[in-house]
């Protein structure tokens, strides 16, 4: 995905449990968007990201 898109998701998303800001990330495989605070990397699946709480990955000892 373009650092422009990125960019422009994470001024309007907003983590769908606990409203808190996100973080790009990219990590082998996959890539999202991080809530720091609920520790749930929603997936980007073929430029789209993936904000359903249901759908998100759990992810431990992530970057601070």
């Amino acid at each position: 995905m373009e650092r422009e898109r990125i960019e422009q998701y994470l001024e309007v998303l907003a983590c769908p449990l606990c409203k808190g800001d996100l973080v790009y990330l990219e990590k082998e495989k996959i890539s999202g968007f991080f809530c720091k605070k609920c520790a749930l990397l929603y997936p980007i699946v073929e430029d789209i990201p993936v904000m359903l709480p249901e759908e998100a990955i759990p992810l431990k000892d992530e970057p601070s």
